[in-house]
C-alpha cells in the first residue's frame, strides 16, 4: 500500500477502517461481556419458551366453566398431572402450563366462592406459546455486535454460559516531549501533560485498553527503542507529538529505523492536520499531534476506524444534522468543530483552538464542515466522541 501524503479526512479514515483485521477471540462468562464486542454469531440453544408458560396471575382452567379449583402451579414447581375437564388450578405468571388446559382466566376478572371458579375465558388466552421467541439454534446476536445488558440477558435465558468476543486491543502510548510535566504547577516554559491522563479513558470508551505508558524526551534513539518495544507486546502503539518535519520531531525517522510502514502521513484536515497512521507488521502505529485538541481529532478520525476494525465491528455512519449557524472550513480541507447538538442542530462550543481542551471539555463531538462556506439550516455530517 502506497503512503497517502495529505489525502483528504474521508479517504485517510477509509485506510484506517480497512488495513487492520480483526484480532482473535477469548471465551468468558456471559456475565462479563457486557461493552464486548461478540466475535460469532451467537446461536440460542434452546426454544423461547422453552415451554408453553402462563402469561398473568389467574387461573389455568380445562374444558367449560364453572371450575373446580383443586390446587396451585408456581413458577419453576411444574404440574405432572392432566388437567381435566371441569377442573381449574391458580397459576403465577412464568409458571408451566399443565397439560389439558383451555385458557388461563386472570385473576381480577375470576368470580370465586370457596373452590368454585366462574369467569369468562377464550381458548389459549394468556398462554405463552413454546418457541414463540426464537426455536434453538436461532442466531440472537450477529457477530460484531456491541454487547448491551439486554443482549447478555437474552443470551443468558437462551442457555448460553459463555460466549465468544474479541479481545481488546492493546495499546502502548508513548508520549512524546521536553517541555512535559507530570504534577504540579508548571513554570519556565514548560506545560502539564494534558494528554497522558486522558488518553487511556477515550480508548476505554472505544473498546481497548491500555497496557503500558511510557514518557520519554525528543531524542531519536529513545524513540526508535520505545517504539520497537511497544510494537513488540501492543496491537496499537499511539504517539503523541513529533509528527510534523520540524528539527525535534523525530517520527518519521524512527518509524523509517524499525521498518514501519507509514499509511497515512498528515491529513487535509483542522484542526489535526499532522496526524500519521503507520504499522508494523499487524501493529498500528498512531501519530497524534501534540497539541491536545489536535490529538483527540486524530484519535476519533483514524483511531476510532483502526480500533473497530481490530473489534470486527462495523464502521460508524456518520448521520446528518442541521447546523445553527454559519461555518467556515479552509480551502480544500475538512474542518471538525467541537459542540454538541441541541434539539437535533449543531451548536459550537467556545474555545476553539487546537492547544485548548475547555471546549472539547464540555462537547459531545464534531461538526464535520468539508465546504468552505456553509449556511445555518444546511446539513453537515457528525461525528460523536465515545462516552
Amino acid at each position: 500500500m502506497s503512503t497517502l501524503i495529505e489525502g483528504t479526512w474521508d479517504d485517510s479514515r477509509a485506510i484506517a477502517a480497512s488495513t487492520f483485521s480483526t484480532l482473535k477471540s477469548e471465551k468468558l462468562p456471559v456475565g462479563e461481556c457486557i461493552g464486548r464486542s461478540l466475535a460469532v454469531d451467537a446461536r440460542s440453544l434452546v426454544d423461547l419458551p422453552t415451554y408453553a408458560t402462563s402469561a398473568m396471575d389467574g387461573y389455568a382452567v380445562a374444558g367449560a366453566g364453572p371450575w373446580k379449583i383443586i390446587g396451585e402451579v408456581k413458577a419453576g414447581l411444574p404440574m405432572k398431572e392432566v388437567l381435566l375437564d371441569g377442573q381449574a388450578v391458580g397459576i403465577a405468571t412464568g409458571a408451566v402450563i399443565p397439560q389439558g388446559v383451555f385458557g388461563v382466566l386472570r385473576w381480577e376478572d375470576a368470580k370465586v366462592d370457596e373452590n368454585i371458579l366462574s369467569g369468562d375465558v377464550i381458548k389459549d388466552q394468556d398462554i405463552r406459546p413454546p418457541a414463540h421467541e426464537c426455536i434453538a439454534g436461532d442466531v440472537l446476536v450477529t457477530a460484531g455486535t456491541l454487547l448491551n445488558p439486554a443482549m447478555i440477558g437474552l443470551l443468558a435465558a437462551a442457555g448460553l454460559d459463555e460466549i465468544d468476543v474479541v479481545v481488546k486491543p492493546r495499546v502502548a502510548l508513548v508520549l512524546l516531549g521536553d517541555e512535559i510535566v507530570l504534577s504540579g504547577i508548571p513554570r519556565d516554559g514548560l506545560v502539564r501533560d494534558a494528554l497522558g491522563p486522558q488518553l487511556p479513558g477515550w480508548l476505554h470508551a472505544m473498546g481497548a485498553e491500555v497496557i503500558d505508558s511510557l514518557y520519554i524526551s525528543d531524542q531519536l534513539d529513545l524513540v526508535i527503542d520505545s517504539l520497537k518495544k511497544a510494537c513488540e507486546s501492543a496491537d496499537i502503539v499511539v504517539t503523541t507529538g513529533g509528527t510534523a518535519q520540524g528539527p525535534r520531531d523525530y517520527l518519521h525517522g524512527a518509524l523509517d529505523a524499525i521498518g514501519a510502514e507509514i499509511l497515512v502521513d498528515t491529513v487535509k484536515v483542522r484542526p489535526g492536520h499532522p496526524m500519521l497512521l503507520a504499522k508494523k507488521g499487524s501493529t498500528a502505529i498512531l501519530g497524534l499531534p501534540g497539541n491536545p485538541q489536535s490529538a483527540i481529532v486524530a484519535l476519533a478520525s483514524l483511531g476510532q476506524p483502526v480500533i473497530a476494525s481490530q473489534l470486527g465491528q462495523a464502521q460508524k455512519t456518520l448521520k446528518y444534522v442541521i447546523s445553527a449557524s454559519d461555518l467556515t472550513a479552509p480551502a480544500d480541507f475538512t474542518r471538525l468543530i467541537i459542540g454538541n447538538l441541541i434539539d437535533g442542530k449543531f451548536h459550537i462550543a467556545p474555545y476553539l483552538g487546537s492547544a485548548m481542551l475547555r471546549g472539547l471539555a464540555h462537547s459531545q463531538g464534531f461538526g464535520i464542515v468539508t465546504q468552505e462556506f456553509t449556511s445555518a439550516g444546511e446539513q453537515i455530517r457528525w461525528l460523536d466522541l465515545p462516552a
